[in-house]
C-alpha cells in the first residue's frame, strides 16, 4: 500500500483526538477550536481515502498506464 496513505491516517487520528479534547475541555470558549481540528481531521481522512482510491485504481490499470 502507498506510504502517503499511512502518513495521512495517523494525522487524521491525531487531529480527531485534538478536536474531541478541545470540545471537552473544562474551560470555556474552546469549541471553535474543536470545529477547526475536527474539520482538519475530515480533510486528512478524505485525502487518505483519495490516496487509497488512487492506489487501487493504479493496481487495476492495464500495463503501461500507472
Amino acid at each position: 500500500m502507498n506510504e502517503d496513505f499511512w502518513l495521512t491516517v495517523p494525522i487524521a487520528v491525531v487531529w480527531a483526538i485534538l478536536g474531541v479534547a478541545y470540545a471537552l475541555v473544562p474551560w470555556g470558549d474552546m469549541i471553535g477550536y474543536a470545529w477547526v481540528w475536527g474539520f482538519g481531521s475530515l480533510l486528512f481522512l478524505g485525502l487518505s481515502g483519495l490516496l487509497l482510491w488512487r492506489k487501487a485504481g493504479a493496481q487495476s490499470a492495464p500495463l503501461g498506464r500507472g
